[in-house]
C-alpha cells in the first residue's frame, strides 16, 4: 500500500509539523480509496516509509481521530472507519 519510493528529506516542508503532514498524505489515501474502510493502517510500515518515530505516527493518527477518518483500539490497531461512520 506504501509507494515503492520512501519519503525523503526534500518531501517535507519545513512550514509544517512532520505529524501534520503525514495526516494529510494518510487522510488523502483514505478519501481517494487507496485505505478504504476496514483497512488496518501499520505504524511500523509508515515509521520506515517517512523516517519517523512512533510518536510522530501516533500524533498523526491523533489528527485523523479527531476528524472521525480512522479509530483506534489499543491492542487491535488503527483501522480506516466508513466515510458515513462520522455523519
Amino acid at each position: 500500500m506504501l509507494p515503492d519510493t520512501p519519503w525523503s528529506a526534500e518531501d517535507w516542508n519545513p512550514e509544517f509539523y512532520r505529524y501534520e503532514q503525514i495526516a494529510e498524505w494518510v487522510a488523502e489515501r483514505i478519501q481517494k480509496g487507496a485505505y478504504p474502510p476496514r483497512t488496518v493502517l501499520s505504524e511500523v510500515q509508515l515509521q520506515g516509509y517517512f523516517g519517523v518515530g512512533r510518536d510522530t505516527i501516533r500524533k498523526a493518527f491523533a489528527i485523523l481521530r479527531e476528524r472521525g477518518m480512522i479509530i483506534t483500539k489499543p491492542g487491535r490497531g488503527s483501522v480506516v472507519r466508513r466515510s458515513d461512520a462520522g455523519s
